[in-house]
């Protein structure tokens, strides 16, 4: 069955063709023709002359007749001033009735002829040119042509026009039918190959047909898209199995404990505080991979003005008795545009985990960095002086449930989620967050991760979030120690 884009590309074809064959048809009759009847006119006019000419020299020729016309000229006869035929080429009594026609006005200047196309004097008869010349003695020369051979040739052209455009036409639509079909086949390829792709074969790729036109293009970008379609598959996979695991052990153990508190009669104070324990770990798990979702797929963030140096010193302030000194450097408002709960979630998050690693202090700064490109960022960095990370783990402690050793325990208390939640947030805000060397050792390989588990080898880790500037009312600086 032939597609639908063929059928328009022959029929916009055909209708081009017919469009261009009809233009140009008509303007190369109406130029032909033209062209006819001015040689004629022109045969007739100089035929006309010669005779004036012919007058002015020997005047009427006796008997009326004149020697016959050269140049296809049919006839040629001259009248007096009461409209009598004197001389003609032909029969004196058999001149023809030439409409009335008469010499330009006297004192016109520069015009002693004047010429007209007779209509015939019934259905099918001959059509003739005229044309009259002024000549001494008050006399009027008239040269007649029959425009037989014109209009035979106009006829015969037209009739060419007309038999010729069907096969043009025919050959314009056979054509742009070819060509679609041979620029299509790649297409109709790249489409029965994305066809073939499915949930169990993301691995699959359409051909590319190469070349820089825009199929290849559309081939390339739908490799493209199933590339990042089959690594999202892979994370979304990896990442179910990580949740699973993280689930079951706090599962696990509560039933555990709580079989145990059963089996003994009366249940101990501690076993049921550790099931308190587990189970409030499986709350903030279930919290974090639900934000996690929303981030994901919702809707972006609303935005208004927020003071990222306001929005440390509060975060700080909700910090009574931190478990290592916490520091505020924040010497001025440092405006952003953002929604304030997900941006409080992300600065949470990042002193959460900086306080799980830090080892004697926390350092949290908020500034505002130019930008050749933007108006420029609004930046919050928290860093630690615990243990640090290698340099290519830097990336991955962003991704969800990563570890960076063996130990799965999270006895620290974290859920794994915690900068992967930072910088999902980051990014529907237009920013981004990301690990690096800590400012007291920027040359080492050291940084940050996800959940409570560091690389040895390292001296503190730093993590800054980047979002766009804003603008916030405030004047007042924040500091804190």
């Amino acid at each position: 069955m032939a597609s639908p884009l063929r059928r328009r590309a022959a029929v916009a074809a055909a209708l081009a063709m017919a469009a261009v064959l009809a233009a140009g048809g008509l303007w190369l009759y109406t130029l032909l023709r033209a062209n006819l009847l001015d040689n004629t006119t022109g045969r007739t006019e100089l035929a006309a002359r010669k005779v004036a000419a012919q007058l002015r020299g020997d005047g009427v020729p006796p008997g009326g007749r004149l020697a016959a016309p050269e140049s296809g000229v049919d006839l040629v006869l001259v009248r007096d001033a009461q409209g009598r035929t004197v001389a003609s080429t032909g029969d004196l009594g058999d001149a023809p009735d030439l409409g009335g026609l008469r010499p330009p006005p006297p004192g016109a200047p520069g015009e002693d002829s004047r010429s007209a196309v007779l209509a015939p004097a019934h259905p099918g008869a001959e059509r003739r040119a005229v044309v009259v010349v002024e000549a001494p003695g008050a006399h009027e020369v008239y040269a007649v042509t029959v425009l037989g051979d014109v209009d035979d040739a106009t006829r015969a052209i037209a009739l060419g026009l007309l038999a010729g455009a069907p096969p043009l036409i025919g050959f314009a639509a056979a054509l742009a039918w070819w060509v679609t079909g041979h620029a299509l086949r790649p297409v109709t390829a790249i489409r029965t190959g994305l066809a073939a792709v499915t949930a169990s074969e993301l691995d699959r790729r359409v051909p590319d047909p190469g070349g820089a036109d825009e199929i290849a293009q559309l081939a390339r970008t739908v490799n493209d898209t199933l590339d990042r379609l089959e690594r999202s598959d892979a994370r979304q996979r990896q990442f179910t199995a990580d949740a699973s695991h993280e689930l079951r052990n706090p599962l696990a153990a509560v039933r555990a404990r709580l079989e145990v508190a059963l089996a003994t009669g009366r249940p101990d104070r501690g076993s049921v505080a550790a099931a308190l324990a587990d189970t409030e770990r499986l709350q903030r798990i279930a919290a974090d991979l639900l934000l996690l979702a929303r981030l994901d797929g919702g809707p972006i963030p609303r935005t208004e003005p927020v003071d990222l140096a306001l929005l440390a010193a509060e975060d700080l302030a909700r910090r009574p008795a931190p478990r290592v000194p916490l520091r505020l450097e924040a010497p001025a408002p440092v405006p952003a545009a953002g929604d304030p709960a997900r941006l409080e979630r992300a600065l949470a998050n990042l002193v959460d985990n900086a306080l799980r690693h830090a080892r004697t202090g926390v350092v949290v700064r908020a500034a505002t960095e130019p930008s050749a490109e933007r108006d420029g960022w609004a930046v919050l960095e928290v860093e630690d002086d615990g243990p640090g990370i290698a340099e290519p783990d830097r990336d991955r402690v962003f991704e969800r449930f990563v570890r960076l050793d063996a130990d799965r325990g999270r006895t620290a208390g974290g859920t794994g989620l915690g900068l992967s939640i930072v910088r999902e947030i980051a990014r529907a805000h237009g920013g981004d967050a990301r690990a690096v060397p800590p400012r007291a050792a920027s040359g080492s390989d050291n940084g940050s991760d996800n959940g409570s588990d560091r690389g040895s080898g390292g001296s503190g880790a730093r993590v800054v979030l980047r979002l766009p500037r804003g603008t916030v009312s405030s004047s007042d600086s924040c500091s804190g120690s």
